[in-house]
C-alpha cells in the first residue's frame, strides 16, 4: 500500500507539472473516496491543495465528516453552501417547464440530483481557475465501470486517481492514510437526496461489483445488474459523440 500511495502521489505531481498548474482541488463530500483523495493531493502538493465542502440541502453530518477529512489530511479548505443557488436555479427551470405543461415530477428528482453534481462541478472549476489548479475526481473502479457518476458533474474533472481501485482497495488505502474511522465505516452515499445510498440506488453492493471486476463468481441477478449498468453508461466514459469524420473529408 505504501508503494501504491507513493506512485499515486508522484503521478499527481507529474500531472500538475505537465499542465503547468500550481495545485489541486477536490470536492469533499464526507465520504471515503473524497477523503482518500484529500490525503493524496495534500501529500502531492502540501502548500497548494484545496478541499471544497459544498452542501446543498445536505445532511449536516456529511459536512462534519468532510471536516474530519480536513483535520486528518491537513488540507486547506473552503465551505460554500450552495443550497440557495441550487434552489433558485431549479425554481427558474421547473417554473418554465410547469408553465409549458410539460413538467414531469418523476423525472425532476433525477434532474435535481444531477443539477447538484453539476453545480458543484462548476464551483470546483471556478475555485480551480482562481488558484490555477487541476480538479481531481473521486470515482473508484466500481463507480467508473457502472457509470455511477453524473456526466459533467462529479465526472467532470481533470484527473481520476482512484479509477483503478475497487471500493475495498480504496477502503484499505483509507486505513493506511489515516482517514477517520467514522468515514471509513459510513454507508457510501452521493448525498443526492435524503436517505439516498449508493447501493440501494444501484440495486447491488460494492462487494458484488468488486468481486465481478476481479473475475469472481457472483449471483446471476447481481451480474445482470452490473452488466446492464455498464452498457447503459457507456456514453459517460467517452467524449461527446460526433458524426464520422469521413463524411466531411473530400
Amino acid at each position: 500500500m505504501e508503494k501504491k500511495v507513493e506512485l499515486m502521489v508522484q503521478w499527481l505531481q507529474d500531472k500538475v507539472k505537465e499542465a503547468k498548474a500550481d495545485g489541486l482541488v477536490v470536492g469533499l463530500s464526507g465520504g471515503i473516496d473524497s477523503s482518500v483523495v484529500a490525503h493524496l493531493i495534500q501529500r502531492a502538493c502540501p502548500e497548494t491543495s484545496i478541499g471544497v465542502i459544498m452542501p446543498i440541502s445536505s445532511n449536516e453530518q456529511d459536512a462534519k465528516d468532510a471536516l474530519k477529512a480536513v483535520e486528518t489530511s491537513g488540507i486547506h479548505h473552503f465551505q460554500m453552501d450552495l443550497t440557495t443557488v441550487h434552489r433558485d436555479l431549479l425554481s427558474v427551470i421547473d417554473g418554465k417547464l410547469q408553465e409549458s405543461g410539460m413538467f414531469v415530477p418523476v423525472r425532476a428528482q433525477l434532474g435535481n440530483a444531477n443539477a447538484r453534481a453539476r453545480l458543484r462541478m462548476t464551483t470546483l472549476y471556478y475555485v480551480a481557475n482562481h488558484f490555477n489548479a487541476l480538479v481531481v475526481g473521486t470515482d473508484n473502479r466500481a463507480e467508473w465501470y457502472t457509470g455511477y457518476f453524473t456526466k459533467y458533474g462529479d465526472g467532470g474533472v481533470d484527473l481520476v486517481p482512484l479509477v483503478h481501485l475497487t471500493k475495498s482497495e480504496v477502503r484499505e488505502m483509507a486505513k493506511f492514510l489515516g482517514v477517520h474511522r467514522d468515514i471509513i465505516e459510513k454507508a457510501p452515499s452521493a448525498g443526492l437526496w435524503e436517505g439516498q445510498t449508493d447501493e440501494n440506488e444501484m440495486g447491488t453492493t460494492y462487494q458484488m461489483i468488486d468481486c465481478y471486476l476481479k473475475g469472481g463468481q457472483i449471483p446471476d441477478k447481481d451480474r445482470e445488474i452490473i452488466e446492464a449498468l455498464h452498457m447503459r453508461s457507456e456514453h459517460k466514459r467517452h467524449l461527446a459523440a460526433s458524426p464520422p469524420a469521413e463524411w466531411f473529408i473530400s
